[in-house]
């Protein structure tokens, strides 16, 4: 596993680069609170009768990734990785199969692509999509603040899940 850098978002910058930097910190914090894990520690729950862990917060991510960046952003086509209808809170379930390799290269591929797609945006572009919360579209700024929201709120989760798999703390 390598040695997650997070870099501290900018104190004085315009609005995107914070928006950038404060999301990338969220994503990096994520990584970090699984690095030095083996697959198994990665897959231990909270406490029962949750089942929470830290791939399946990393899983549930990516479809985050996914769903706001190419599905509500772009309007691509893009089904949910790990879920659907009959089983909303697949992304959180995880199986002996699930690994880091995989689950992580899967969170990276919906990052980079939600990267290249707001890339080419303003905060003000409109999104091509809908979200089934609203039949108004969201700006692109909403979407940022919205993900930062999400990682920060579930690397609270993660915090929690590392402190009880190995003790280990931090921000």
């Amino acid at each position: 596993m390598t040695t997650t850098e997070r870099r501290e978002p900018a104190q004085n910058a315009d609005e995107r680069t914070m928006l950038d930097g404060w999301l990338d910190y969220h994503r990096q914090t994520l990584a970090w609170k699984c690095e030095g894990l083996t697959d198994e520690q990665l897959r231990t729950a909270s406490a029962e009768p949750s089942g929470l862990t830290l791939l399946g917060l990393v899983r549930h991510m990516a479809d985050v990734e996914r769903g706001w960046f190419r599905r509500v952003m772009a309007g691509e086509d893009a089904p949910p990785i790990h879920y659907d209808d009959q089983d909303p809170d697949g992304d959180f379930r995880v199986t002996a199969a699930d690994t880091w390799a995989d689950t992580h290269a899967t969170w990276q591929a919906e990052v980079d692509a939600a990267r290249r797609i707001a890339a080419g945006l303003s905060l003000d572009d409109l999104s091509e999509g809908r979200h089934r919360s609203s039949p108004d579209p969201f700006n692109l700024r909403w979407i940022y603040t919205h993900m930062i929201e999400e990682y920060a709120r579930h690397n609270g989760h993660a915090d929690l899940l590392r402190e009880r798999i190995d003790g280990a703390t931090g921000d």
